[in-house]
């Protein structure tokens, strides 16, 4: 038997050398990565160690032998393994016995000429299999399995996590669980909620019944959403900022409110506008200033305000369109919050839409939340059918709710939101 160890760069390499010395009948013994060169073990070259070896009955090329004794145990396992080897040929990839068996480890040393360096004996290494050399490299592959399952397994653990921790609520509050995650309510808040409900129901001594499970479950998101401050525009603000990311609507949004203040109240308001980027922006919002006779300004720079602000000081009440820009460039977001110091009162409302995504409306909150936040209105209702995120925006920062819009008419389709009607939506019964 002949037996060779291989420093290569990669597998390819390796098979090629040993077809070459050995032959195509031999077999991979085992594989390692090793570090080569460097300094004190540091900064060395990584490559791979490969021990191979062919029968000498089936040796066919060139080269130095070695000296192998086989211990009794190996010799009664090779005697076993000879009737197969004339099947061995009949293939391209011959299936090779294991002349080492993985058992109690020889003592001896196996002792490698022409130059290659003395190794212990295999079987004190770990269990192997030995490999076709013509079989192709399956190390990678073999780590994407491996992936798979540890991925596959995670997924596992995390449903029978969630399974047991549902089949722990009565069935009642394993319903109404559901439908909030359905409306995408986060799973930290629901889950506080069920605690809290099945908490109450045991202090109470009383049995969890689908009504008394709504009631209760109601009566906490009610505490989530409900606030003592007013959802509409203070009488003593003057200015009214509205920020928010591109397309959530926020010029229709501010007609419609300049409409109820004009006919509603009948303030006079005034417009500013900073949206110079967008095509047809001071057009459209010039539109509606002509529609209700209010005045507009626009300003390209933040020392265009003061100019702004002097010429419409007779308004009671002047609503600010800012640009919406890219909320993760930093530099937008402050060159906007550089618009929003004016003087004497004012309110900042975030625009956000319920189309948005919860994961995109958490960092566009969370961006313009580094400055002055005061309200958060919700448009396009009508265009969907999931309000999850309304709860989780005021919960995680205690923004206060205003207004909704659920339509373009202009000046009806806004109202003030309703707390107990988003509650409702959110614990109503999936439509078939």
């Amino acid at each position: 038997m002949r037996v060779k160890r291989y420093v290569v760069d990669s597998m390819p390499d390796a098979l090629q050398k040993i077809r070459t010395d050995l032959g195509k009948d031999a077999v991979i013994l085992n594989t390692k990565e090793i570090r080569t060169g460097g300094f004190l073990g540091l900064f060395g070259k990584k490559k791979i160690e490969v021990i191979a070896a062919i029968d000498g009955a089936n040796t066919n090329s060139g080269g130095a032998t070695q000296r192998f004794t086989p211990q009794p145990q190996q010799q009664k396992v090779m005697s076993q393994a000879q009737p197969s080897r004339a099947q061995s040929h009949l293939s391209d990839f011959p299936e090779v016995p294991d002349v080492i068996a993985p058992v109690s480890a020889p003592k001896e040393p196996v002792t490698v000429s022409a130059g290659v360096e003395t190794q212990q004996s295999f079987a004190s290494q770990q269990s192997y299999s030995p490999v076709s050399v013509n079989a192709p490299n399956r190390v990678n592959l073999k780590d994407e399995h491996l992936m798979e399952e540890l991925k596959q397994m995670k997924e596992m653990m995390r449903k029978l996590t969630h399974a047991s921790e549902v089949s722990n609520l009565p069935e009642p509050l394993q319903k109404i669980e559901q439908r909030l995650f359905d409306q995408e309510v986060d799973p930290t808040l629901v889950r506080q909620i069920m605690d809290e409900a099945v908490a109450d129901f045991q202090l109470a001594d009383e049995p969890v019944t689908d009504k008394s499970a709504l009631q209760v479950v109601r009566s906490k998101l009610g505490q989530v959403l409900q606030s003592n401050r007013s959802k509409q525009i203070s009488p003593q603000t003057r200015v009214v900022h509205f920020v928010g990311p591109t397309g959530v609507g926020k010029t229709t949004t501010i007609a419609k409110l300049a409409a109820e203040q004009v006919l509603k109240y009948q303030h006079k308001v005034g417009f500013i506008t900073s949206d110079t980027y967008r095509i047809a922006a001071i057009e459209q919002l010039k539109t509606y200033g002509t529609i209700l006779n209010v005045p507009l300004e626009v300003v390209f720079s933040p020392q265009d305000l003061a100019k702004a602000f002097h010429n419409l000081e007779e308004c009671d009440v002047i609503f600010m369109d800012t640009a919406g820009r890219n909320f993760r460039n930093e530099m937008y977001v402050s060159e906007l919050n550089s618009l929003l110091k004016t003087q004497g009162n004012s309110e900042t409302i975030l625009v956000l839409s319920l189309t948005t995504k919860y994961r995109d409306m958490r960092a566009i909150t969370n961006n313009f939340n580094k400055f002055k936040l005061d309200k958060v209105l919700f448009t396009k209702m009508d265009e969907t059918d999931s309000y999850g995120a309304i709860v989780n925006v005021v919960h995680e920062f205690s923004l206060q709710l205003s207004y909704v819009t659920n339509g373009q008419s202009v000046p009806d389709d806004i109202t003030e939101m309703n707390e107990w009607q988003i509650i409702d939506l959110l614990l109503e019964e999936p439509r078939a």
